[in-house]
């Protein structure tokens, strides 16, 4: 391990501007250092700086289009790290304020995590997955079995092909701790299919400036009869969140 590289990423993510910006980008979207800049509340040529060392740094990925330039998180990777210190953070707050995690109702239900699903709604999925024995969690591992095929097409996801072998960096499914909840919803692969499936449906939709999802009146209906009405008003009702129109 070089401890000189570490103490140099460290030092990268804990300045409080730069750690603005890598916030803004954990919704896995792609932003200009100007959107950046009005995210860490810091003048445009103060962000150029802080987003050329982070390129440096490994952090961040420049994508150039046409004469436009958009940076966004240079891995699931650094997202993963990105999750784990706001878990810690969280952790050492007050006792004062024992409600964890974010404080709005619509982050708490549904929001992105880089690019798969996080919140409650993303914690109960991974509970239906677990329940229909879809997906085996154990400590820090996850394993889809031959049973996903069918709880998955039940959701709307045909032909899905996840135990085939992936890499270290992108298994096929993995365990991430939810920030909020304090349990475990589904990253990897499987994960990241299942927030581009419910985003592509219409059933969640993007917020601006926000890594809050909005749950659309399609997507409460569909969303209802996977998991039972039962089960979808425990979900649903604490939110206190009306459908987006």
């Amino acid at each position: 391990m070089n401890t000189n590289q570490l103490a140099r990423i460290a030092a990268l993510v804990g300045e409080p501007a730069r750690a603005g910006m890598l916030l803004a980008l954990m919704d896995g979207r792609s932003l200009t250092a100007h959107e950046l800049a009005t995210a860490a509340r810091i003048t445009p040529a103060t962000a150029s700086r802080h987003l050329g060392l982070m390129v440096e740094g490994g952090l961040l990925r420049v994508n150039r289009q046409g004469r436009h330039r958009y940076h966004q998180l240079a891995s699931a990777e650094v997202a993963r790290v990105l999750e784990g210190l706001m878990q810690l953070a969280v952790a050492q707050q007050s006792a004062v304020a024992p409600l964890v995690g974010p404080r709005d109702a619509a982050l708490r239900f549904a929001r992105t995590c880089y690019d798969h699903l996080a919140g409650r709604l993303a914690v109960a999925i991974a509970d239906r997955l677990v329940e229909e024995r879809a997906v085996l969690l154990e400590g820090e591992t996850a394993v889809v079995t031959d049973r996903a095929a069918a709880a998955l097409a039940s959701l709307g996801l045909q032909d899905v092909a996840l135990r085939e072998q992936g890499s270290a960096k992108r298994p096929p499914c993995r365990p991430c701790l939810d920030w909020g909840e304090r349990r475990m919803h589904l990253a990897g692969r499987l994960g990241a299919m299942l927030c581009a499936h419910c985003l592509q449906q219409g059933w969640l939709l993007q917020q601006p400036r926000s890594r809050a999802l909005g749950l659309s009146p399609r997507g409460a209906t569909a969303l209802r009869d996977w998991f039972g009405a039962q089960r979808w008003q425990e979900l649903s009702e604490p939110a206190s969140l009306a459908a987006t129109r």
